[in-house]
């Protein structure tokens, strides 16, 4: 979300859904989601033949079983993006299988955010392959929910299927070679903006569409576009990313999207995980909304949802 003056923006759409960033709960505080555990170990060499993780499934509360969890959904969302690509994900959704583990992995990083010590000590029982990206999301977790309000009218968040994956990530790199910005900083403020365009209400502050626009700021940005369309939107959060100061400092320019460290911070360590894995990218087109609320947190979207 983009304020008419820099002086305060509000990077998502409503404080209460800044658990877009990263979501999940389980024996890390608070989430209302008690089901069976998932089973199996290791993923046998199709990801589509293991047994999927249940949605709202239970999580361990101690670092060996997290890590050991942790390392499981790892190393089966690699393989199940890697199908899934294969075919056209600007044609078909997600497999089951992304879904479901990209849920997890969600549910995962959310917990260990909620706690330094379990995070700590969770970490350091992965490999460094698993617990760099772990680290990167975690901490951009934290960083949002910092800045978080809770919010009991769940009546008020509106949502929506996200358009395909394969399709934004075309306006991300279309509109990152227009502007010279990396797409994968776009990519990661949709995300934390609103999980791909599945938060359709407007923010508490009056921001639109699926990069949060102020309807003013849009008018000097958004280039004659239409502040709801996807690919006109990220159009305009490039242009004004470039105005800001991108590809130079990207700091500075997400800072003037959004002036707050945490936000900067958070936006900053997904775009890493992105440019360092490009899959990232689908696990995270898979990250669904939560709203924290003063009961814990909730979750809007996604197979299993309370809504």
């Amino acid at each position: 979300m983009i304020w008419m003056s820099k002086r305060r923006s509000g990077a998502l759409a409503a404080a209460a859904v800044l658990a877009v960033a990263g979501c999940g709960g389980g024996g890390g505080g608070g989430e209302r989601e008690q089901t069976p555990a998932p089973r199996g170990a290791s993923p046998p060499a199709s990801p589509s033949a293991s047994p999927l993780p249940e949605p709202n499934g239970t999580l361990a509360k101690a670092p060996r079983g997290l890590a050991e969890d942790l390392n499981r959904t790892h190393r089966a969302i690699g393989p199940a993006v890697d199908e899934w690509v294969r075919g056209d994900p600007r044609r078909t959704g997600p497999p089951a299988a992304v879904v479901h583990l990209a849920l997890r992995q969600q549910r995962l990083y959310r917990v260990l955010a909620k706690d330094r010590g379990l995070e700590r000590r969770t970490l350091a029982r992965l490999p460094e392959a698993v617990a760099g990206p772990a680290r990167d999301n975690v901490t951009a977790v934290r960083k949002l929910l910092e800045l978080a309000k809770p919010a009991d009218d769940l009546g008020k968040f509106r949502t929506q299927e996200p358009p395909p994956a394969g399709v934004l990530l075309k306006h991300f790199k279309d509109a990152g070679k227009r502007f010279g910005v990396d797409w994968q900083v776009l990519a990661a403020i949709m995300l934390v903006e609103t999980k791909y365009g599945r938060v359709k209400s407007p923010s508490w502050a009056g921001a639109q569409g699926p990069m949060q626009f102020m309807p003013a700021t849009w008018r000097q940005y958004g280039m004659g576009g239409d502040i709801r369309d996807p690919r006109d939107a990220v159009m305009g959060a490039a242009n004004y990313l470039k105005s800001s100061g991108a590809p130079g400092d990207y700091r500075r320019a997400l800072h003037a999207y959004n002036p707050t460290p945490l936000y900067v911070e958070s936006v900053q360590r997904h775009a890493r995980r992105m440019r360092k894995d490009p899959r990232a990218y689908y696990a995270y087109y898979n990250w669904q909304v939560f709203v924290v609320t003063t009961r814990g947190d909730v979750r809007i979207t996604g197979p299993g949802a309370r809504r």
